[in-house]
C-alpha cells in the first residue's frame, strides 16, 4: 500500500474514529492475578498477590512449587544468563528454580525468555516502583521479538516492590526461600458448567493474525462441540463493532465501512478503500454469524456455529471473491438451518435505526464485574475472566497504535492455541466434575499412573480409588458396577451393600480346592466377612479349615473312625455298625434291620386287626337287623303293630 493511501487511511481513521479511540484508550482494564505463597522461611511466610504475565502459558487450574533464585549478576535479565555462566536447570530431586529479576531496561518478555533459556521453571519480576499490580505485556511483535515471544512456555508473574525486597533480603541472609505459585483460582468455577466467550471476526484478510484465528477455530471445533453437546459449557460468540461519529455518517468512507447509518462499523479488510471488500461487508457477515448462532441455539444445537464458521472460511474466502450472501446461504442450507429465520434476525442493514443484535454486542463489549472492556481481537473470556497468554497485535487499529495510551497496551489478548485454551476452560470446572476431554493427553498428564497417585488399589481386580482430575488427583473409594466401596480412599476401600460379593468377592477370603469354592463373603447387604461353616479366621485375609477329628468335637464314640474334609468331616463305624450323625453314635445294622422287620410285622398285624374288627361290626349289624325283622314278623301274627293295618276277625265270619 502506497504512502498516500496509508496516510489517507490513517487520517480517515483518526478523523472518523477519534472519539471512539479516546474512549478505547480510557477502557477499563482488569489485572488478572494468581496467588504466590511463601512456605519458608517463617519470617516472610504467607500469601501474596501476583499479576499473571500476558505471554507464555499460565498453568490454569494448577500450581507449582519452587525455590527462588536471585542472580548475582544480570539482575534485570536483559541479557542471556549464559553470558554470565549461570544456569538454573533443575537437578534430579531438587525443587524447580524460580528466577527473581528486577523490572526495567528491557521488555518483560525478554527477561522471561532469557531465564527460560537458562533453565528457569518460572520467573518472578519485582516491580521497581510502588504501584498497584499491572499485567506484564509485550509490545507488538517486530522482527526481533517475534523470534521468541511465541516460544515462551514458562509462567511468569509480577510482584510488588515491597514483597520483592523481602524476598531479596531473605535470600541475601542465606535463607532458602520456597514459594508456591497457584493458578487454581485464576479462573473461577462457580458451578459445574463453564461459560466462555470468543470475541472473533469474519474478516480473513488481516494477515497472519486472521490466519491464526481461523486455524484455532478449526482445531478447537471438535473439543468445543464435545463440551457443548455434553452440557459442560455454555459458549457465546461475540463480534466487536465501532460506530461512526455523527458528523461523518454521510461521508463516502463512513458509508463504505458502516451499516445502519454509521451505527455499526468495521475497518476496511485490506486497509485500502480503493479495492476489495469494504468494512460494511465484514459487519454484515459478522451479523449473519451472530444470527446463525441464535437460530442454532433456538433449535437446541448451538454447536452448529462452529460448523458454519469453519465451513464459511473454507468455502467463502475473500481471496476467491466468494465472501458474499450467496455463498453463505449455501453453507447455511448444507447445515440444515432456516435461512429465512436468519435473515429476519439480521434485519435491514440500510435502516436508519438500531439493530438489536449488534446493539447487544456493543453493550457486551463494556467490562462487567471482574472483566475489563473488550477492545481487541481475538479475545477469549472464561467465566468472566480474560484468558492470558502470548500477546497478539491489535487487529483493527494497528495503524493508529501511536494514538493508543499505555494503559491500552495491557489489553492484548492471549495467543489462541487448542491445548492452552482447553486447559484454561477446564480450569473453570469444579474439581472432579471436569469432562473426559479435559483429561486428554494434550491438556495434562494422568497422575494416577504414578504409583496410583498414592491411593488405595486392588491389584487383583484393577480397582482403584485414584481419580485423575484437571487439578491433580483425588483419592475416593469407587463405585463399580453399582457397588459402592467405602473407606478413606488412601489405605482402605471395602465393597459394601448388595452385590458386593460379585466384585472381588467383597474383599473377603475365597478359596477353590478340589473343584469346590468356599467364600467368606455373605451378600446380605452388609460389608462383613465371615468364614463359612467348618472354617475359622478373620474372613478377610484367611479362613482355615477346622479339623473336627483332631479337636475331638465329633465322631467321639469308641467304634467311630473320623476323616477330616474341607469344611466338614466323615465319620464311619467299625464292623457291622451304622453311624447316626445327629446322635453322634453307632448302632448295629442288624438291629436296625430287625427293628424294621418287627415294625413292618406290627403294622401288618394292626392292619389285620382293624380290618377284622371292622368286618365283625358289619356282621353284628347285619345279624341284629335280620333278627329284628324276624321277631317283628312273629309278633305281627298275634297282635297288630302300630305300623300295620288291623287284620279282619275270621271267627266272627264263621258265626255269621
Amino acid at each position: 500500500m502506497g504512502k498516500s493511501v496509508a496516510g489517507f487511511y490513517l487520517g480517515f481513521l483518526v478523523l472518523m474514529f477519534g472519539d471512539s479511540l479516546i474512549s478505547i484508550a480510557m477502557a477499563r482494564f482488569v489485572v488478572e492475578k494468581n496467588s504466590l505463597t511463601v512456605t519458608s522461611p517463617d519470617s516472610i511466610k504467607g500469601t501474596q498477590d501476583s499479576a499473571i504475565g500476558n505471554f507464555g502459558i499460565p498453568s490454569y487450574g494448577g500450581s507449582m512449587a519452587g525455590t527462588v533464585v536471585y542472580p548475582k549478576e544480570n539482575r534485570k535479565g536483559c541479557k542471556g544468563f549464559d553470558d554470565f555462566g549461570m544456569s538454573f536447570k533443575t537437578s534430579i530431586g531438587a525443587l524447580p528454580a524460580f528466577v527473581l529479576v528486577d523490572r526495567g531496561d528491557c521488555l518483560f518478555a525478554l527477561k522471561v525468555w532469557n531465564a527460560q533459556n537458562a533453565g528457569a521453571s518460572a520467573v518472578l519480576v519485582a516491580d521497581n516502583i510502588e504501584e498497584a499490580l499491572i499485567t506484564m505485556d509485550s509490545p507488538q511483535e517486530d522482527g526481533s521479538s517475534a523470534k521468541y515471544i511465541e516460544n515462551i512456555t514458562i509462567p511468569s508473574a509480577l510482584i510488588d516492590k515491597a514483597f520483592g525486597e523481602k524476598l531479596k533480603t531473605a535470600i541475601s541472609d542465606g535463607n532458602m526461600v520456597n514459594v508456591n505459585l497457584d493458578w487454581r483460582e485464576a479462573v473461577p468455577h462457580p458451578d459445574n458448567r463453564v461459560e466462555f466467550e470468543l470475541w472473533t471476526n469474519s474478516n480473513d484478510e488481516c494477515g497472519t493474525k486472521c490466519d491464526m484465528l481461523m486455524e484455532f477455530v478449526k482445531d478447537f471445533k471438535g473439543a468445543a462441540q464435545i463440551l457443548e453437546k455434553g452440557g459442560y459449557t455454555q459458549f457465546t460468540p461475540h463480534y466487536i463493532t465501532w460506530y461512526c461519529p455523527q458528523a461523518f455518517t454521510v461521508s463516502k468512507q463512513c458509508k463504505s465501512q458502516c451499516i445502519n447509518h454509521g451505527r455499526y462499523c468495521a475497518p476496511d479488510p485490506e486497509q485500502d478503500f480503493s479495492r476489495g471488500y469494504e468494512g460494511k461487508d465484514v459487519v454484515i457477515e459478522n451479523l449473519r454469524q451472530l444470527c446463525v448462532f441464535r437460530v442454532a441455539n433456538e433449535t437446541k444445537r448451538p454447536w452448529v456455529w462452529w460448523d458454519y464458521v469453519t465451513d464459511f472460511q473454507i468455502r467463502c474466502p475473500m481471496k476467491q471473491k466468494k465472501y458474499n450472501k450467496e455463498c453463505a446461504d449455501t453453507v447455511i442450507k448444507s447445515l440444515g438451518l432456516d435461512s429465512k429465520r436468519i435473515e429476519k434476525c439480521m434485519g435491514d442493514a440500510d435502516a436508519n435505526s438500531e439493530n438489536s443484535v449488534l446493539k447487544e454486542e456493543q453493550d457486551a463489549q463494556v467490562g462487567k464485574g471482574s472483566r475489563g472492556d473488550v477492545t481487541i481481537l481475538p479475545t477469549l473470556v472464561v467465566n468472566n475472566r480474560q484468558y492470558r497468554g502470548q500477546p497478539l497485535e491489535l487487529v483493527f487499529l494497528t495503524v493508529i497504535k501511536t494514538r493508543m495510551s499505555p494503559v491500552l497496551k495491557n489489553e492484548f489478548a492471549g495467543k489462541l492455541e487448542k491445548g492452552a485454551v482447553l486447559k484454561a476452560i477446564c480450569a473453570g470446572f469444579e474439581e472432579t466434575t471436569e469432562p473426559a476431554v479435559c483429561l486428554s493427553d494434550d491438556v495434562e498428564s494422568n497422575e494416577c499412573l504414578d504409583n496410583n497417585g498414592g491411593c488405595w488399589q486392588d491389584m487383583a481386580s484393577n480397582i482403584t480409588a485414584c481419580k485423575d482430575t484437571f487439578r491433580g488427583r483425588v483419592c475416593e473409594c469407587p463405585l463399580v458396577d453399582g457397588v459402592q466401596f467405602k473407606g478413606d480412599g488412601y489405605s482402605i476401600c471395602e465393597a459394601s451393600g448388595p452385590g458386593r460379593c460379585k466384585i472381588n468377592n467383597g474383599g473377603c477370603w475365597q478359596e477353590t480346592r478340589d473343584g469346590l469354592t468356599f467364600s467368606a463373603c455373605v451378600d446380605n447387604g452388609g460389608s462383613k466377612c465371615q468364614c463359612p461353616p467348618g472354617y475359622r479366621g478373620d474372613g478377610v485375609k484367611s479362613c482355615e479349615d477346622i479339623d473336627e477329628c483332631k479337636e475331638k468335637k465329633v465322631c467321639r464314640c469308641p467304634e467311630c473312625s473320623c476323616k477330616n474334609t474341607l469344611g466338614s468331616y466323615e465319620c464311619t463305624c467299625s464292623g457291622d455298625l451304622l453311624y447316626i450323625r445327629d446322635q453322634d453314635t453307632c448302632i448295629s445294622k442288624r438291629a436296625s434291620k430287625a427293628k424294621s422287620a418287627w415294625a413292618a410285622f406290627w403294622v401288618i398285624l394292626i392292619g389285620l386287626a382293624i380290618a377284622a374288627g371292622g368286618a365283625y361290626l358289619v356282621y353284628k349289624y347285619r345279624i341284629r337287623s335280620y333278627m329284628d325283622s324276624e321277631i317283628r314278623a312273629i309278633m305281627a301274627q298275634y297282635m297288630p303293630l302300630d305300623s300295620q293295618v288291623e287284620v279282619p276277625n275270621h271267627v266272627s265270619e264263621d258265626r255269621a
